[in-house]
């Protein structure tokens, strides 16, 4: 390094260290700013332009410093200038990091956000992936890794640049490539695009239970190790919000076996209250899964539903619909019943089940909601229907966002104002809401975000998607 390196960036740094700070908002994780460490063995460099190759390797290697040090500080013009000549004479640093490159991507990120200028902002974006086509090139051992930046941004930020199927075979060669390491925030994503392919037929059930196996591996490994790079909330997120979009595949025939519903659903009634609604739908889980009726497990709830479950007349025949999975069927005759005067007392319990039946085995959240709205209005004073929309609000991050960062995490102020509602109306709701609270209390967005975005915690914020409706700011936890 130039020995007068240390000086002047030091005397620079001192000129510009009372100056506020700026941060852009960029929701891929970037290469965190290392120190320039010479390679011992020439054969790991890369095979592009080093600090070596420039004309004057010490002043290359000097602007690199400094132009990170600009970046770090917020400071993107004086950092761009000194970044372009670092790009234009070793754009592959020392050889062993592909940083220049990736903080290229950051620049014109930056120059993006308030750019309106349509020619400009194609400029930009085609400079991005430029960008991330000479990473591969020059450090091609990082190809995973980059693909995964390309179809995070070509899924949602610049779409329509290439066809979907060309999309989710990127999403698919990522995930091949990386294994369990694959970043956490392309999961969803492509968890929403196979669901996608898979109902339009253009995915086999085996290929989708190949990744279905895919995507729970990386999840438990990246959750395992997430302490190690201290993103464990990203992971969380991550793993609500893919878990949540994977349940559609539970309403298709012979995807899971029997043990995977044992698994999920047998605990709420050994552990929880039990009752007639829990253990139909759990019998209408083990039915459609066709487990062995002589299970003990399954032999247990079967007898407390013969016990205590027996019906007459048309709710009779919406149980039986439920439980052998006719679930459109048993909608129609819970509707029904809800109409009839011998069910007046139970309008609301039953409009309950039907919004569950929506929200549980049709994945039609917008439904599911109308009918909770109905249960609640037929049932004032009762905490569980606004449980249930709180649960439909918070499974909505994939829906209403990438499944990471701001559009996704705004979904949990409405959910929680459900179950605050829940439990001021119903105290024995209490408990529950309270459970759903503190889960997911840490996804809200944090103070940095609030502030990034000019609001204030308490102001009122409308949150759009299917959800629309209105609500109080406040950080996580």
């Amino acid at each position: 390094m130039n020995k007068y390196l240390i000086l002047l960036l030091s005397i620079t740094l001192f000129g510009v260290g009372c100056t506020p700070k700026t941060t852009a908002v960029v929701e891929k994780p970037k290469e965190e700013t290392k120190p320039v460490v010479k390679p011992k063995n020439e054969e790991e460099l890369s095979h592009c332009r080093k600090f070596s190759d420039a004309a004057n390797p010490d002043q290359a290697e000097t602007n690199y410093v400094l132009y990170r040090s600009f970046l770090k500080e917020g400071h993107w013009d004086k950092s761009y200038e000194l970044w372009q000549k670092v790009y234009k004479d070793a754009p592959a640093a020392d050889g062993r990091r592909s940083s220049v490159y990736l903080d290229g991507v950051q620049f014109y990120e930056h120059f993006l956000e308030t750019e309106e200028d349509s020619v400009q902002r194609n400029i930009y974006i085609e400079k991005i992936f430029q960008l991330y086509d000479e990473i591969i090139e020059c450090y091609p051992k990082e190809r995973g890794e980059v693909l995964g930046y390309k179809a995070f941004d070509l899924f949602y930020t610049y779409e329509n640049r290439i066809s979907n199927e060309e999309l989710f075979e990127l999403y698919k060669e990522v995930i091949e490539l990386e294994g369990n390491k694959t970043p956490d925030f392309i999961l969803t994503a492509f968890t929403s695009l196979l669901i996608d392919y898979y109902e339009a037929k253009k995915v086999s059930l085996e290929e989708a239970q190949y990744y279905d196996k895919k995507l729970r591996s990386i999840l438990s490994y990246g959750l395992a190790h997430c302490e190690e790079n201290d993103d464990c909330i990203d992971w969380k997120t991550t793993e609500e919000y893919t878990l949540t979009l994977l349940t559609y595949f539970e309403t298709v025939k012979g995807f899971y076996d029997c043990d995977y519903f044992m698994k999920k659903y047998y605990p709420a009634f050994e552990e929880g209250e039990k009752n007639c609604e829990t253990a139909i739908d759990i019998y209408s889980h083990l039915k459609f899964a066709e487990c062995d009726e002589k299970m003990p497990e399954f032999a247990k709830v079967i007898a407390y539903a013969t016990e205590n479950c027996s019906e007459k007349g048309t709710a009779q025949l919406a149980y039986e619909a439920l439980k052998n999975g006719k679930y459109r069927e048993a909608i129609k005759l819970f509707k029904q019943a809800a109409g009839e005067d011998q069910y007046k007392d139970r309008r609301g319990k039953l409009f309950l089940i039907v919004a569950k039946i929506y929200y549980a085995h049709l994945r039609n959240f917008p439904k599911a909601r109308e009918y909770a709205l109905k249960a609640a209005a037929a049932q004032p004073h009762w905490g569980e229907p606004f449980i249930l929309i709180g649960q439909l609000y918070a499974s909505s991050g994939p829906l209403c966002g990438p499944g990471r960062g701001w559009d996704s995490q705004i979904v949990v102020w409405p959910a929680i104002d459900k179950w605050k509602h829940a439990k001021a109306i119903d105290p024995s709701s209490a408990k529950e809401a309270n459970r759903w609270i503190n889960r997911y209390a840490q996804f809200m967005p944090s103070k940095e975000d609030i502030f990034q975005r000019t609001l204030k915690n308490g102001d009122s914020f409308y949150v759009g998607c299917w959800i629309k409706e209105k609500t109080t700011i406040r950080p996580a936890r």
